[in-house]
């Protein structure tokens, strides 16, 4: 690589400030790097970008400087010159109303920002729950070298006793607290035992769905989807990673190159057999559509009907991230399922799967966390995907965390018009609702709200104190993957665009059969086209990033992505986005 003046456009001479002189461009671009104490030897590397989340409002990321300093190191060490850059950090507790009305908007910033500054391949440093297919999605659609490391999960704390970890154990001891077993005293002090380090939940949610898919879509370094964050082992994944990024630069390894069907249907694989987080059938379908891959509902559930849960880890199971990584993480879980892998998928590392999976040791006898495929946890069917007429375009259910015998249910409709008429009312000793009855929330899908995790509202109060643990709740929004229950998610078409959830009134008879696949509205459809026809959709945000969201979502079934955001054209000759 040359100076000023001439030779190829990589480096920090790539993507060049529009002066109409690109020599003075160049110029203008060192003299100001000189200021930052860059002199030619550090200017004619390889520039490597490492989009930093870390943020004040992402407790999840505690950690992340000392993993940007990792990931700065692995980059020296292989001779790159390592640029760090901010970017949108989307803290699941701390938005509102939810993060995933954010993804798209992070995935449409990082994709520019990888596009619009100066880099050759970039390290993306993720974690909470959004920002992983956020930075996934743009990689796809920005198509440079690019690696993911996540944050890595909590270690786990205890209570009086018993051992703790957000946040299926914050919903149980408020589910508790709820039902009168706990006081505020008591639920006051559990409340400082869940989340005790830096790190995402330590649970099977979504944070660590989408690490293990990461990392099962060769996008992440071979072991580091379920390292702790506050372990060395995190930092040397952070090291690796700088160092792999070098190397995706050197071989023009780019996700174009790296994803593939066999890489999509690996991951599906993985989801089922870690009872993964149904949030990631959203995610997984809106990143194989920007890489122009067909993954659809039906693809999910053909895999989800052969594929069994391996893993013991909550909400599915007991246990927790840390014992998945002592038992081997995500290598020993996949040599586990190396029968129904495909070996073929290319890898970051620069080969394919099955030459990682060739220096994987079996899972050791000592562990029980990773099941084998003959003595699984549970039956294939972790997840299902539901169709009838209350869901023509499909919805899921999490069967491994679903009471067995809700599973299949008929009862009445009792129905909520959007979350906060949850808060109001779902308490109120008035409303007629019995254990038999079917909860149904809508206008709470992409277009009407950006799909909160509100889908796992809790039982009426009146019901916990009886004892009663679980309903059949039907609704358009989403559930944290650190939630459990019989709960029916991603409704589509969601209520607030005509779908049948906006024609539901209280009373009428709702069927789940998950075994079947089966959501059914028990109405004539004489009935529902009268009902139709006196609809009208609710009012539309007027402004803003709401207004641009609601007119261009696309449905859950989808991946509730933009629908400008397809798979990008390449730039002749290179193979990168244009």
């Amino acid at each position: 690589m040359t100076g000023v003046g001439a030779g190829p456009a990589r480096g920090v001479d790539g993507g060049l400030t529009s002066y109409g002189d690109v020599g003075f461009s160049r110029f203008l671009r060192r003299a100001f790097l000189a200021s930052a104490g860059f002199d030619t030897e550090d200017l004619d590397r390889p520039v490597i970008g490492i989009a930093n989340t870390s943020s004040d409002y992402t407790t999840c990321h505690r950690e992340m400087p000392q993993l940007v300093e990792a990931a700065r190191r692995g980059v020296l060490e292989a001779g790159g010159l390592p640029f760090v850059f901010p970017t949108t950090s989307l803290p699941e507790i701390l938005l509102s109303p939810t993060s995933m009305l954010f993804r798209n908007l992070m995935a449409m910033e990082t994709e520019e920002l990888i596009r619009a500054q100066p880099m050759d391949g970039v390290v993306l440093l993720g974690g909470c729950d959004k920002t992983v297919p956020a930075q996934i999605m743009a990689a796809v659609s920005a198509d440079v070298p690019a690696v993911e490391v996540v944050a890595g999960p909590m270690l786990t704390s205890s209570w009086r006793g018993q051992r703790l970890g957000a946040c299926t154990d914050c919903r149980g001891m408020w589910a508790r607290h709820r039902a009168g077993e706990l006081d505020e005293a008591d639920v006051a002090d559990v409340g400082t035992a869940l989340a005790t380090t830096g790190g995402t939940c330590m649970v099977m949610g979504t944070a660590s769905t989408m690490a293990c898919l990461a990392e099962a879509m060769g996008l992440s370094p071979a072991g580091s989807a379920t390292a702790p964050a506050a372990t060395g082992d995190r930092l040397r994944a952070g090291v690796r990673a700088g160092r792999l990024a070098m190397r995706a630069v050197e071989s023009d390894l780019r996700p174009s190159r790296l994803l593939s069907e066999a890489s999509v249907t690996n991951a599906v694989t993985v989801l089922l057999a870690i009872g993964g987080s149904t949030n990631a059938v959203i995610h997984l379908l809106a990143i194989a559509r920007r890489a122009g891959l067909d993954l659809t509902l039906d693809d999910i559930d053909r895999i989800a009907r052969r594929v069994p849960l391996l893993v013991d880890c909550k909400p599915s199971g007991s246990a927790y991230l840390e014992d998945l990584h002592r038992a081997g993480g995500v290598p020993v879980l996949m040599k586990t399922l190396e029968p129904l892998l495909d070996r073929s998928a290319r890898v970051i590392e620069g080969g394919t799967l099955g030459d990682r999976l060739d220096s994987v040791a079996p899972a050791p006898a000592w562990q029980t966390t990773i099941r084998p495929l003959d003595e699984p946890l549970g039956p294939p069917g972790a997840l299902a995907v539901l169709r009838g007429n209350l869901a023509p375009d499909g919805a899921v259910i999490k069967v491994s965390a679903a009471t067995p015998r809700l599973t299949r249910h008929e009862g009445p409709a009792v129905v909520f018009e959007s979350p906060d008429d949850v808060a109001a009312r779902i308490d109120d000793p008035a409303l007629d609702i019995t254990p038999d009855s079917v909860l149904v929330l809508r206008n709470a899908g992409p277009v009407a709200s950006g799909m909160p995790e509100a889908g796992s509202f809790p039982v009426p109060k009146r019901l916990a104190e009886r004892g009663v643990r679980d309903m059949v709740r039907v609704s358009d929004a989403r559930m944290s993957g650190t939630s459990y229950g019989t709960v029916v998610l991603h409704v589509a078409p969601e209520s607030a665009v005509g779908g049948p959830l906006a024609l539901v009134r209280d009373g009428d008879p709702i069927r789940l059969d998950a075994g079947r696949g089966e959501l059914s509205l028990l109405v004539p459809d004489e009935e529902l086209e009268r009902r139709r026809a006196a609809w009208t959709p609710p009012p539309s945000p007027s402004r803003g990033w709401r207004l641009l969201h609601a007119r261009h979502v696309q449905q859950a079934s989808l991946g509730a992505d933009f629908d400008s955001l397809g798979p990008a054209p390449r730039a002749p000759g290179t193979g990168r986005s244009e």
